[in-house]
């Protein structure tokens, strides 16, 4: 019943019971009890059929907030939301994740507290803590997995660290499930199966297969960063091995590659801005980038058969030049079959897909029917 609720449309007890097959006095317990924990508030009358106007009620998207936490290599940011995922406050800063969990989370317990404080909201109304991570993520534990662009973070119970300090739920993922996520619910909730690429320091993917963020076994699903890229440089990856995407096609990479060519590019935003400058060695680079990436994606198009790509990450900011390349390949590359309806576009929710995804991941969380049935005695 409350997941029909969620949409927002108020709804009659009637209606519930009509909808539900439930009995209504089982419709009027569950709806008391709901009120009761704030989830849906009464939301006025419904048209009358003759006697009394009857009540309707609505899901409260107010009654708690979720702190979503996005971060990256060399970015963080933090925002405040609804229960609806309606972002209410936020902020970022560039911090490096290199630096440690130490200073990395305790950033997040800083700005969560001040977000939450100048918001009016306290813990005890804080349904949970969403975090995207930039590395390996074990699904089942929360826990960083021999990180390459994180040294000291293996293992660490970032969970932990931060339930001890809000008193809540806490979700750990890696950051590129969480940008699929959040892409997905906000821009293209119609889209039953999407790949989300991400191309910044790193490359890496999420996957929506059937509507459902799709995981793996353990949670490595999408890391596609260090796939080896067929025909090209054997450049050195920090994973240890050799010609991977990261190492060829990543923000960084492209930096790197230029700066050796003597232009300053240090990092994926310095490419960005001699792309803009109208930099033709900057935007070859980046349409050769497209290229690599459009190989992997290639395969990845026969094996799972998206109806969407999108491309999300620093580097998709350099206009036409990143995704003409790995259109180029994947079309040319991929049968007829999968590709027939398939479309490569940028990310429409742009800097903000991993708060957006992070807020979801708490709220299917804590609204889960099972977390549901327990606030509202399994009536």
């Amino acid at each position: 019943m409350f997941q029909m609720l969620r949409d927002r449309e108020p709804r009659t007890r009637a209606d519930l019971a009509a909808a539900t097959g439930q009995a209504r006095s089982t419709i009027a317990a569950r709806i008391d009890l709901l009120m009761a924990a704030g989830l849906i508030v009464p939301a006025g009358e419904a048209t009358s059929t003759g006697g009394r106007p009857p009540a309707t009620f609505a899901f409260n998207p107010a009654a708690k907030a979720v702190l979503a936490v996005d971060l990256g290599a060399t970015h963080a940011r933090i925002a405040l939301t609804d229960l609806a995922g309606q972002i209410l406050a936020e902020a970022d800063a560039p911090l490096a994740i290199a630096e440690g969990p130490d200073a990395v989370l305790g950033w997040v317990a800083e700005q969560g507290d001040a977000l939450l404080a100048s918001s009016g909201w306290g813990h005890d109304r804080l349904a949970g803590v969403g975090v995207g991570l930039p590395g390996p993520v074990e699904h089942s534990t929360g826990h960083p997995i021999m990180p390459p662009i994180m040294p000291a973070w293996d293992h660490v119970d970032a969970p932990g660290i931060l339930r001890r300090h809000f008193d809540a739920p806490v979700l750990v993922d890696n950051d590129v499930n969480v940008m699929a996520l959040g892409e997905h619910r906000t821009a293209w909730p119609n889209v039953s199966d999407l790949l989300f690429v991400k191309v910044a320091t790193g490359i890496g993917s999420g996957i929506v297969a059937d509507g459902t963020l799709t995981r793996g076994a353990q949670g490595a699903a999408g890391d596609i960063g260090h796939i080896a890229v067929m025909g090209a440089e054997e450049v050195p990856c920090r994973c240890g091995n050799f010609g991977c995407l990261e190492a060829i096609a990543s923000g960084q990479a492209v930096a790197d590659k230029l700066r050796g060519e003597g232009l300053d590019a240090h990092r994926g935003s310095d490419v960005i801005h001699l792309v803009r400058s109208g930099n033709l060695a900057a935007s070859a680079a980046v349409r050769q980038a497209g290229r690599d990436i459009g190989i992997v994606l290639a395969a990845c198009v026969s094996m799972l058969n998206p109806s969407l790509i999108v491309i999300g990450g620093v580097l998709a900011d350099a206009g036409e030049h990143l995704i003409a390349g790995i259109r180029e390949v994947v079309y040319r590359r991929s049968l007829p079959l999968a590709t027939q309806h398939l479309r490569i576009v940028t990310s429409e929710t742009g800097g903000k897909a991993g708060v957006l995804g992070a807020s979801a991941m708490v709220v299917d969380h804590v609204l889960s029917p099972e977390a549901i049935d327990a606030i509202a005695g399994a009536v």
